[in-house]
């Protein structure tokens, strides 16, 4: 487990706001191909959840899993070799933005297929029950992934066999376009938590510690055995559903306006600065600190080798074979 303290909290969090900020720079100007999708607004919900996990736990994201990795601790400067499609990526620049994993703090997969992470979570929950290791997996998903087969599938079995997993849903109001009144049968995603008789909380997800008191108690259940627990955090994503992906209007100005203003990180600065946890010159250190390892990071990637078109299909296979 991390030390969760107050400053911790929020360097993870400006690390994140930092990364994705520099990302969403860098796709704009073509240097990293393709979509990508940034959790600016969403750092509390990420880091908070994260935060209560040890290095040894599993945690699986999803398409948005910049925020995830760099919760878990990841490595900035490979993460961004990663973007870039170079050869010092966590997935040697094979798995892009959207497929990011990083064994070595945890991460062990991100998937871009609405869902599809959620069943993977659940097995390696499954294999740390078995192999009795301790570890609890903690899976992130989304308020449009909530209505997938595959998702309630995962919670049913879960909850049988009282797996030491933790349902994280980021619910940011939209799947796309779509708003989340539109598309779910209840108010909450956590309601649906009783179908499947497990714990069900609603946080406030722009509330790092509140997201982090949630997931504490969820980790802590999961590891005493007594199996698996859905936290919901309300959140809201500042930016468009991915860069670079033209979509018309959808949302009102003044619905984005009132978001913004619940910040999650100048929400956390003012409650530690008014009850002098920081100082002012505290808190601009970290917010330094965050862009000039995330400048460090863009460097590192820019300077690393392209991968090879000799080791394309080198791993596809356990054995490294090609076949």
């Amino acid at each position: 487990m991390i030390e969760a303290t107050p400053r911790v909290l929020l360097e993870r969090m400006w690390l994140v706001r930092a990364f994705d900020e520099a990302a969403g720079r860098l796709s704009r100007l073509g240097e990293i191909p393709g979509v990508i999708h940034l959790t600016i607004g969403q750092e509390a919900a990420v880091v908070g959840a994260c935060a209560a996990l040890s290095v040894e736990d599993y945690m699986v994201g999803n398409h948005r899993g910049h925020g995830h990795t760099l919760a878990k601790g990841g490595d900035p400067g490979r993460l961004m070799a990663e973007l870039l499609g170079k050869d010092s990526g966590v997935c040697r620049g094979f798995g892009g933005s959207q497929h990011v994993a990083e064994p070595d703090v945890g991460n062990l997969i991100g998937s871009a297929v609405l869902g599809s992470g959620v069943p993977v979570g659940v097995g390696f929950a499954l294999a740390s029950q078995t192999l009795e290791q301790g570890r609890v997996s903690l899976v992130f998903f989304g308020d449009g992934a909530s209505n997938e087969g595959a998702i309630h599938e995962s919670m049913n079995l879960a909850s049988i066999w009282s797996l030491p997993v933790v349902f994280i849903c980021e619910n940011n109001g939209y799947a796309v376009t779509v708003a989340a009144r539109d598309a779910l049968s209840v108010t909450d995603v956590a309601a649906r938590a009783a179908g499947y008789n497990m714990p069900g909380v609603t946080v406030d997800g722009q509330d790092v510690d509140a997201v982090y008191g949630a997931a504490t108690d969820a980790v802590a259940r999961a590891r005493e055995g007594l199996g698996p627990s859905l936290v919901e955090a309300k959140t809201y994503r500042f930016r468009e559903h991915a860069e670079n992906l033209p979509i018309p209007p959808y949302r009102a100005e003044s619905e984005l306006a009132a978001w913004e203003a619940r910040d999650p990180i100048p929400l956390y600065e003012e409650r530690l600065l008014t009850t002098n946890v920081l100082t002012a010159e505290e808190r601009d250190a970290i917010e330094e600190a965050a862009r000039a390892r995330t400048e460090e990071a863009i460097a590192f990637a820019r300077a690393s080798a392209e991968p090879s078109a000799d080791d394309l299909a080198a791993n596809l296979y356990a054995d490294g074979s090609e076949r």
